[in-house]
């Protein structure tokens, strides 16, 4: 069954949406992802919102679903492995960074899998990098320089507005991206002001998200929703489709700093708003899981999850982005097993 009519299908009677009126038309939802407009939302354009309701239990089916698939083995693994390592965000977001760790985290940006495990997989001339580097905003000029140092141009990604809560003015939040941005920073994660969405405040939601978006300039807006504290999969579509609407170039699940982060529940709801809003408008937004994805197999579980929902087109950093600190390792760890037919020892692989 292709995407398109999966979708199809889930959305009509027990599907994933219970039955709502969703009447904004193509070139309403153009005029609202026009960056040169005015950038203001009525209560009038944002009323169909509010008839939105997420069906629950399917969307707890469809995550069954994907949990319970078998994985892929041998060489399919090890490419899908390498596929997954040029779409990490790789992050660094501790109290105690430093230069020299962020550093560190830029060369294994660069490095992220041993050459000699590359050369027998022959992949050593592929240029495989990850993504991107995420640091925090007092990091981004370090980032910068050590990156310029490695001779390579992998994009510096800040988090900003107040991360991870966003319970800071709204003056400071947009100060502190045009800091990021003036520093070096080319993709900026911004978290959503929850208070707004678990209010039902969705005009000011957009406006905040407008003003973040207008702060970046050139740079690249992926928008937080902090998806635990939303309180339902209902707020978590409302929230995805306020946040593309207001310009975001990626919508993210999850600052990581939660008691929950990226769950299949939540990550199928915005996967099907991302959806929603590009049959709407035309318009691809990228999509950025963050918070607890650790192991080699979460990451074939959520590359398998965007392929099924998205298609192949959005399995590219432009559209998809994993963030993580810890995968790397593992992953790592997982092609040496594939090459070597065993698992490295504690000493055997650079530290990240």
């Amino acid at each position: 069954m292709s995407a398109h009519n999966q979708g199809t299908e889930l959305g009509k009677g027990p599907g994933l949406w219970a039955e709502c009126e969703v009447t904004w038309k193509h070139e309403e939802a153009k005029e609202y992802c026009n960056l040169e407009g005015s950038g203001k939302a009525h209560r009038e354009d944002l009323s169909w919102i509010s008839k939105i309701q997420v069906n629950q239990p399917a969307v707890l089916r469809r995550a069954e679903q994907i949990q319970a698939r078998r994985t892929v083995k041998k060489e399919w693994q090890a490419a899908w492995l390498l596929k997954a390592v040029t779409l990490i965000d790789l992050t660094t977001l501790s109290g105690d960074d430093t230069a020299s760790n962020v550093q560190r985290l830029c060369y294994k940006a660069k490095y992220p899998i041993r050459e000699d495990l590359l050369k027998a997989l022959n992949m050593h001339d592929k240029g495989i990098t990850t993504a991107a580097v995420c640091v925090y905003p007092a990091r981004v000029c370090d980032a910068v320089r050590a990156l310029q140092a490695a001779g390579c141009n992998i994009p510096v990604a800040s988090v900003a507005t107040g991360f991870p809560a966003g319970q800071t003015h709204l003056k400071t939040r947009l100060e502190e991206i045009r800091l990021a941005v003036e520093d070096g920073a080319s993709e900026i994660d911004v978290v959503i002001n929850r208070n707004l969405v678990l209010t039902g405040q969705w005009e000011a939601l957009y406006d905040e998200i407008r003003q973040f978006r207008k702060a970046c300039g050139e740079a690249h807006l992926k928008t937080i929703l902090a998806t635990g504290e939303l309180g339902s999969l209902t707020n978590v579509y409302k929230a995805s489709m306020i946040a593309m609407m207001a310009g975001a170039d990626f919508i993210k699940t999850s600052t990581g700093k939660e008691t929950v982060n990226a769950t299949f529940p939540v990550a199928i709801v915005m996967l099907r708003a991302i959806r929603d809003f590009f049959w709407k408008t035309g318009n691809k937004i990228g999509f950025k899981p963050a918070g607890g994805i650790r192991s080699a197999k979460d990451s074939l579980a959520w590359l398998s999850l965007v392929k099924e929902e998205l298609g192949d087109e959005w399995l590219t950093p432009e559209l998809f982005r994993i963030g993580a600190s810890s995968l790397l390792s593992d992953i790592e760890r997982q092609i040496y097993h594939h090459v070597t037919g065993r698992y490295a020892a504690y000493h055997d692989l650079p530290m990240s």
